[in-house]
């Protein structure tokens, strides 16, 4: 296969879904981990696509890219890994020593459950993996939400609960995609379980990376009116922060890892 021919395949791949990992390229053109890594740079350099940790993207605006369907979270945990670390680092300076935090599921949230695994808090989650994570590497209080598991999106709810007794001080939740509507899910269940924990915590942090702008999955689950914070990374479009602003949102732009090296040494 040529690479003009191969380059096609990953584009018609990017018109169907909006990531594609380099094992599945491997798996789809047949060809070595190192080809596909080459063909994601010049694709990526020519505009045509964006290059993510673990794979590729479709870039803002790319077809079929606003019709948005959600990864498997182990799929979804390895692309863009540092902007949704550099989001995680930025998110833990909101949080206050000794406050009581609810995080949500997905893969950003998890990267925040890291940072926050080792600090004086007091955390809730209905979360499988950062659960796991902080009780096998953390120092915080925990409280795991009871109810079933859903595999995907890897959280335990039960509908039939009600009457929380806690009042949290941040409410940390990503989504599947964000525009002026508002957040956007796919998952009925997260629809839900977002709204149900919005009315426990005293401030709405939303923590997503800059991809999520492009994305259009079908159901608003809060309005940006709604949101007291948005972090995002540095891949955050010109027309993108235009419309935070319009829309009075509040947001923060996680500096990458080079740059607070960078300051550091200034």
């Amino acid at each position: 296969m040529s690479d003009l021919h191969r380059h096609q395949v990953i584009l018609d791949l990017l018109h169907e879904r909006p990531f594609v990992t380099v094992k599945e390229l491997q798996e789809i053109v047949g060809v070595s981990a190192a080809t596909v890594r080459r063909d994601i740079e010049k694709l990526h350099d020519a505009g045509r696509a964006r290059k993510v940790h673990g794979g590729i993207a479709a870039p803002d605006g790319f077809g079929p890219a606003r019709r948005s369907t959600a990864l498997p979270f182990v799929e979804n945990r390895d692309i863009a890994v540092e902007a949704k670390k550099a989001i995680a680092r930025t998110a833990s300076t909101l949080v206050r020593d000794g406050s009581l935090i609810i995080i949500h599921g997905g893969s950003t949230c998890f990267h925040f459950g890291c940072e926050m695994a080792q600090r004086n808090v007091r955390v809730f989650t209905n979360s499988m993996p950062v659960a796991a994570y902080m009780s096998e590497h953390g120092t915080c209080q925990l409280t795991v939400g009871g109810g079933d598991l859903h595999r995907e999106p890897g959280i335990l709810y039960d509908a039939a609960r009600g009457g929380y007794t806690f009042y949290a001080s941040q409410f940390f939740v990503g989504a599947l995609g964000v525009s002026r509507e508002g957040l956007l899910e796919q998952h009925p269940l997260l629809v839900r379980f977002i709204n149900d924990m919005c009315g426990l915590a005293n401030e709405i942090v939303v923590l997503v990376d800059s991809r999520k702008f492009s994305m259009r999955p079908p159901t608003v689950t809060l309005p940006l009116s709604r949101i007291s914070k948005l972090v995002t990374d540095d891949g955050l479009s010109d027309n993108d922060a235009k419309m935070l602003e319009d829309m009075g949102v509040d947001f923060m732009i996680a500096p990458p890892r080079e740059s607070r090296a960078e300051e550091g040494r200034g």
